[in-house]
This record gives C-alpha cells, structure tokens and sequence, in this order.
C-alpha cells in the first residue's frame, strides 16, 4: 500500500493520508489507518480544556526601546497538557476587551504559539507559528490582567502581572519581555516570572530562555477577609486555589457561624465567598479559620490561616485620623501617609478618599484607598504608600499587613500643604494643614522625618499636636503607634537602670543593661554618657537624641572603641532638653563586678557612696 499527505484540511487542522491498494490484504491497513487519524480528529474536538492545559508564558507589554524584537506587543501560549488542541474560537481578555481566534490552530503537544494584532503577524512569523488577531488587548506596562477563555466559556489561565515581575529594574523599562520560568507551576505568580535573558529581548515561538525548574513550595495563605452583606463574606488568598478543596463549607468556620456554601470566584480563584446560615451584627468582630485549603501546586494552608471580618458602616467626622505624615523623604524614599480608626466602627477603604486641598480651598488629586473592598477595624493604623519595598527598607515597620500601596498618591509638598481624608459622600472625616515648621525646632535635617500625631482626641489643625518622630524610632512609625504618642496615663519624668549589676561576659545572663525612660513631654533631646569614678568619659551612648515619650537605650560594658572595660562603679549621665533649654541630670549607679560574697559587694558599693557625696556628685 503506498500513503502520502493529503492537503485537505478539515475543521480540526488534522493531516490526512490518501492510501492506494495496491492488493486485497491492503484495505485492511487502510481501514486502520483511517480509523487511527478519525480517531484523533475526534479527541481534539471532543474533549474541552482543562485549566492549565494552555498557558500564557510570555508577555511584551513594553516593547520600546527595541532591543532586538518587533516594536509591537505580543502574548505567547504553550500547549501544556498532552494532547494536541485547537484554538479556534479561544479568547484572550483583559477584562474590559477581548480578542478571538478565528480560524483553526491546532497547538501540538508542548509546543508554542505566538498571539498579536494582526497588523504584526508578518513580523513576528520569523520567530515561530504565529496568530494574528484584530482587537489584540492592550497589555499596560505598569499592571495589567489576561484571561485565556476556552470556546466553553472556561477560564483556562489567568494572570495578574506588574512590573515588579521583571524582577530587573533596567529591563522593566522597555524592550524586555516577561517569562514564566516554570511551566509545571503555572499560579505562583510573580515569584514563577522574570525577565527575558535572550539576547533580542525575548523568546517568541520557542522555550522560555528562563526555563528551569521552580516548583511552589510555598503553602497558600488567607491574607483579609471581607463582608458583602450580613450573610455573605470572602476570604482573600494570596494565590490561586485548588477549586475542589476550596468549595468545602466545612474548611471554614466563622465564629459561632457555620457556613452553608462556600464558592471559589473565578477568574482568579484567589478569593472565595462564604455564605452564612446566621447574620454578622455591627461592631463586632468575627475571627475567621480556615484548614485543608491548598493551592493549585497542592500545597495545604499553613500558620497564615486566619482572619477577622465584620460589618462595615459609613464613617463621619474624626473617626477615622490622619495620624503621621512623611512629605519629605530621602533622597531614594517615597511619602507615607498613616490613617488610625479611632472609633468603634469598622470602615471599608473602597468607600474612601484621600486628596489635596488648593490655594483656592478645591479639592484635588483625589485618589481612592482601595479598589474593591478592605476592611479598617478599630485600633487599626492602616499606611498608604506608592512603593511598599522602599518603606520597608528604610523604616522599621511592625505590620506588614498594613502597609497598603497604591498606584498614586496625592501631592505631598516637602514645605507644607493640604492633606484631606473624605468618606463615599465627598464629606471631610479628617484634614490636616501640614507645615514643615511643625517639626521639633532642634531637628538637625528634616529629610526623611515623619510627622507624627501626639494625641487622636485634639484637633487635626493644631500643630501644637504635631511633632517630629524620634531618632530612637528611626524618624518614622509606620503601621504601628506613633513615637510621640501622648497618652494622660503616661508616667512622670523617670530614668531607670535594669539590672543595676550586669555581668558582659557573653554567657547569656545580664550581659547588658538596659537604661530606660519615660517622660510626660515631647520634643526632648537626650545625651546619655558614662563616666568612671575618676570622673573620666568612657563612653557616650547617645547624643543629640531626638527621644519619644518612652523608650530604652542598651549598655554591654564596652568603651567608645568598643574595647571591654574593667569590673567597677559608673555613672550613666542622663541629660534631656526640651526647647526652652532647661536640661534634666539623671545620675544612676551601675556596677558590674562579679564578687565573691554579698558583704564584699555591700562595702563597696558604701564605699564609693561616700566618695561621691564629697566629690559633690
């Protein structure tokens, strides 16, 4: 029997043999091979993708400055899973348009296929196979959403990139594509992409340049919770999630609440909505649990496995405040602003505002606090940013959590301005006239300090209730209290020493002491030195300190050239300035000697008492 390639294409784009008997024992082969191809031709048709059974693995949302490919976007899919598909009438949507495939494609087992407008298919068929189409989705530089839809209406891969995922600062702008570096880990999302490493930029029609293995280890974790009515909440993941195991009402418990339906929301499926049998009361909160959840890797939930809900309600005048404000940063910083919610209610950030106030008294450069729905509980300091990283890196930030980033920020000027915090209404629930003068006046450099709130009941105009946050914090207290928080219960003026004998000898037991202060005033500058019995400076532990109302300095018994001093009696000096130049001497024995007996130590430590008294000190 003699076979050759027919060129005939069917609706499946499958290759068919015209077979010539060449004797009776022939047809028989015919028959199979027939019946081999029809058979194939029917699996492709007949079986719908899976999720992950194509992939989006490339992307070129930035092509200039070209490096080497064409100046046009483009998106590239993988075929994943082990059959051949057609991708005629698939769908790539970011959300607000989409485009189709039109004709038949069929995409061999792990093989690729490039996706672009059709006015630059010609360009990118040098590079491999190669769909043009018309309403190509633009693919934003900055951040942007893709959706592969099968002809079903099933959602087959989604992603939600940034430019964060170049993980290259160079290349993020322009020329570079982006590559999943692990096509076996298709939903860890910017941990599994990079930029391109191939010498033209990118790697259209063939394997990912960065391909490797990089498999998701990680187990998922509950990041909030929210409500959407008295019976409906959902939970929010920091990844997607195995659909089966998130579906299952009894992986989730709600207080005393016990939900009747659990239902992962797609496109993502890094949320999922719970519906309760009993309502959620206001102002109150409601500790949510989750087990057996996994990702789409397998991986179960692990510590991260809780949250809190609650209703929301409208929030009025100073219930939520305006708590520290950085408008000048360092060189390489950005500006903060810290919120707290000083009242009983729970707000919710999408049905809020913050924006700048002209010379005119308009409001301006009004920018929301989140896009869908967050969740603001009482006692909360919630800090918006336009770079998360570069606050993290220069200040101290007690809860991750609740340091937010969004995509603009009104205009905070380094010398003074209008900062307005409005609720869904367009009314002013806070505002504040910052100025650069109501920063403590002894302040050696304004760059990078924050402006901190003393007190959440006084007014937001009062710049007598405003100050510079302290050294001692690192100039700034972002998501946790203010440095410079004033509180009526606070204790009077003390300086206190902890344990007045300490032993540096690096065996795990009073190797330091611990001098501690607290005084009622702000705007304090403290020296603290160390002198011994001859009256000789050995060390100076802090100078021109901006102090907060509370604090610690740590002693190990080394000198200023970090050299072990000898076994005796010191004197911590405590010196404090407040603006009108008065200044506070704490004086605080501290001995550290190791001595044989108690009755040793008594006798010297009497001794030397009565040395200082004649030395006046």
């Amino acid at each position: 029997m003699l076979c050759r390639k027919s060129n005939i294409t069917f609706a499946a784009q499958q290759i068919f043999y015209f077979c010539w008997l060449t004797n009776v024992q022939d047809m028989r082969s015919m028959v199979l091979c027939v019946l081999t191809q029809l058979v194939t031709i029917s699996a492709i048709i007949a079986q719908p993708a899976q999720r992950f059974d194509v992939l989006i693995d490339e992307l070129f949302p930035d092509p200039s400055p070209s490096v080497g490919l064409p100046n046009s976007e483009f998106l590239e899919l993988k075929n994943n899973s082990g059959r051949a598909i057609n991708l005629k009438n698939w769908k790539i949507s970011d959300g607000s348009s989409s485009a189709t495939i039109s004709s038949n494609f069929i995409l061999g087992i792990d093989s690729f296929v490039i996706i672009c407008p059709s006015s630059s298919q010609s360009s990118f068929s040098i590079f491999g196979s190669t769909i043009g189409v018309s309403s190509f989705p633009s693919l934003n530089n900055d951040a942007d959403q893709l959706i592969l839809i099968s002809p079903e209406g099933s959602f087959i891969h989604t992603i939600q990139y940034d430019f964060s995922w170049y993980q290259n600062d160079l290349k993020k702008e322009g020329g570079w594509s982006m590559e999943m570096i692990d096509t076996k880990n298709p939903c860890n999302g910017a941990n599994n992409w990079i930029a391109s490493i191939d010498k033209s930029g990118g790697s259209p029609g063939k394997r990912n340049s960065v391909s490797t293995s990089n498999p998701d280890e990680m187990p998922p974790a509950l990041l909030r919770s929210y409500a959407i009515d008295s019976t409906s909440i959902v939970l929010v993941f920091d990844e997607p999630l195995d659909s089966l195991s998130a579906s299952i009402p009894s992986h989730y418990s709600i207080d005393a609440i016990a939900p009747v339906k659990a239902i992962p929301l797609s496109p993502f499926f890094k949320e999922v909505k719970l519906l309760l049998q009993n309502k959620l009361a206001y102002q109150k909160t409601y500790p949510v649990n989750t087990s057996d959840i996994k990702d789409c890797a397998g991986n179960s939930i692990g510590l991260l496995h809780s949250s809190v809900v609650g209703l929301p309600e409208p929030i009025s005048n100073n219930e939520l405040v305006v708590n520290e404000i950085l408008f000048n940063p360092l060189p390489e910083g950005v500006d903060y602003i810290e919120l707290y919610n000083n009242s009983n209610k729970i707000g919710d950030l999408s049905k809020l505002y913050i924006a700048n106030r002209n010379s005119t008294g308009n409001l301006t450069n009004t920018v929301a606090l989140s896009a869908s729905s967050y969740l603001f509980f009482p006692g909360d300091y919630l800090t918006f940013t336009e770079n998360k990283k570069t606050v993290e890196l220069q200040y101290a930030v007690k809860s991750p959590h609740w340091l937010i980033e969004l995509p603009s920020m009104p205009s905070l000027p380094d010398d003074k301005g209008q900062l307005v915090l409005l609720n869904e209404q367009g009314l002013v629930v806070d505002e504040v006239p910052y100025d650069q003068q109501w920063h403590f006046a002894l302040l050696a450099s304004k760059d990078g300090v924050a402006l901190e709130r003393m007190d959440f009941s006084k007014k937001s105009d009062d710049k007598n209730n405003w100050t510079s946050a302290s050294s001692t914090s690192g100039y700034g207290t972002p998501t946790y209290r203010n440095s410079q928080y004033l509180s009526s219960q606070q204790m009077k003026g003390n300086v206190s020493v902890s344990p007045k004998v300490f032993s540096p000898n690096n065996d795990g037991y009073d190797d330091f002491t611990q001098i501690n202060y607290a005084f009622t005033q702000n705007n304090l500058v403290g020296n603290i030195s160390i002198f011994d019995m001859n009256g000789r400076m050995v060390r100076v532990l802090a100078n021109q300190a901006t102090l907060s109302q509370t604090g610690s300095f740590r002693w190990d018994g080394m000198n200023d050239q970090s050299q072990p001093l000898p076994s005796g009696i010191y004197i911590i000096l405590f010196e404090v300035f407040g603006l009108d130049g008065k200044e506070n001497h704490k004086k605080v024995i501290s001995i550290m000697r190791e001595f044989e007996n108690v009755d040793d130590l008594k006798m010297l430590i009497t001794r030397k008492r009565i040395q200082m008294r004649k030395c006046g000190k």
